[in-house]
């Protein structure tokens, strides 16, 4: 086992200095100012594409709200023809009974 030398002085520099190069001081601006134009494209890019996306939502809100408007308006004519179906059932039972005609369920309804 090799032994140490005490004498050896045993913290040494560090051959990684983190002292900044005048070349990395310069450059770094620029590479700052290239990320900054790469983020900016890349936020007009993302609100484009947002804005397409809202567009978009937009349409469908409108065609969902035009297909609501047309289920309310099927299931109103829906009510309307089903109490007059009542009113006409209604009418023809007091009919039958004034006539005396027993009333016989069928399968459709008559």
């Amino acid at each position: 086992m090799p032994q140490q030398d005490w004498n050896f002085q045993q913290v040494q520099e560090n051959p990684y200095s983190q002292v900044p190069d005048q070349f990395d001081i310069e450059r770094q601006p620029q590479q700052l100012e290239r990320r900054i134009r790469e983020l900016e494209r890349q936020n007009e890019r993302q609100t484009r594409e947002l804005n397409r996306q809202n567009q978009e939502i937009t349409r469908i809100n409108r065609e969902v709200n035009r297909i609501n408007q047309e289920i309310t308006r099927l299931s109103q004519a829906d009510q309307r023809h089903t109490n007059r179906l009542n009113r006409l059932n209604q009418r023809l039972r007091a009919v039958e009974r004034n006539l005396n005609i027993p009333f016989t369920a069928t399968d459709d309804g008559f």
